[in-house]
Formats: structure tokens, C-alpha cells, sequence
């Protein structure tokens, strides 16, 4: 049986290893810098087995942000990822206004609307100085910084 929980301690190396196993090789380093500012976060442990987990940033008023959900791919489709999310909002709700999640039309429809959110207008500017691939917001393209379409907003 799957079991949720409230900022439960994360050992440094699972975390990594789950966005690497979910993420088809692509990690992240350092997230426990992450945690340290973040208003909580929602894990889903099959006994000892960390197998999802969604973050909610925050601005330290009552703005949040989910980030990094991510399920296991051998645990994906039992409604471990509606969950994480749900979880979330209610860990929300009663110290803000608000929760914000970025995600494609296909996401909203099929995954978060059902969660919980409805889909609105955002706008995104990418900030990045590497020689990462920056997504365009308002269509599946991916452009490269520096080619002129630094700023998309969704829908224009």
C-alpha cells in the first residue's frame, strides 16, 4: 500500500534517483537546497521505496507553486500522481490564495484539471545563460536562447 506524507525526510541520493528513473536519465542535482525554501513537499512511499513526489514553492506570503511532479514509471497510472497533487493543494489551503502550476493543454485536460486546477494564461521568460534548450510557451517547439524569442506567453 502506498503511503503519503508531509516533508518527510529524503535521503540526499533517492530524490535524484527517482527524477533520473521518471525523467528518462535526466536528474537534479543539489535539490536539498531546494527543500530548505520550500513551503513543503508530498512523497509517496511504497515501504522504504520513494516512488513520487511533488514540491510546492512558495513566496513566502500566499502564492504557491507546484514543481517536479514526478511518479516512478513502474507505479504511473494508479493514481499515485492525482494524488501527490491533491495532497498538495490541501497542504495549501488555509495559508494563501493561491496555487500555480505550469504544465502543457494535454497535462491540464488530462492530469491537473482533474486535480484540482483550471487552466489560465501565464507568461514565461527564459532566464537561463547555459546552452539549455529553452521551451517556447505557446506552442511544443523547443528554440535555443539567443535566436530573438527569449519571452513567450501562451495563447499569443
Amino acid at each position: 500500500s502506498i503511503v503519503f506524507s508531509r516533508r518527510t525526510a529524503i535521503d540526499p541520493p533517492v530524490l535524484p534517483a527517482l527524477f533520473v528513473n521518471a525523467w528518462d536519465g535526466q536528474g537534479k542535482r543539489d535539490y536539498e537546497r531546494v527543500l530548505e525554501r520550500s513551503f513543503t513537499w508530498i512523497t509517496a512511499h511504497d515501504r522504504d521505496r520513494l516512488v513520487g513526489f511533488v514540491n510546492i514553492a512558495w513566496d513566502g506570503g500566499v502564492h504557491f507553486f507546484l514543481l517536479d511532479t514526478t511518479v516512478d514509471p513502474a507505479y504511473q497510472h494508479r493514481d499515485i500522481g492525482t494524488r501527490l497533487v491533491t495532497e498538495a493543494i490541501e497542504a495549501c489551503r488555509g495559508h494563501g490564495e493561491w496555487v500555480h502550476v505550469d504544465s502543457s493543454p494535454e497535462l491540464m485536460d488530462g492530469f491537473y484539471g482533474p486535480a484540482g486546477f483550471r487552466p489560465t494564461s501565464a507568461g514565461l521568460a527564459w532566464v537561463a545563460v547555459d546552452d539549455r534548450v529553452a521551451p517556447r510557451a505557446d506552442t511544443a517547439e523547443r528554440v535555443t536562447p539567443g535566436q530573438g524569442i527569449e519571452l513567450g506567453i501562451a495563447g499569443h
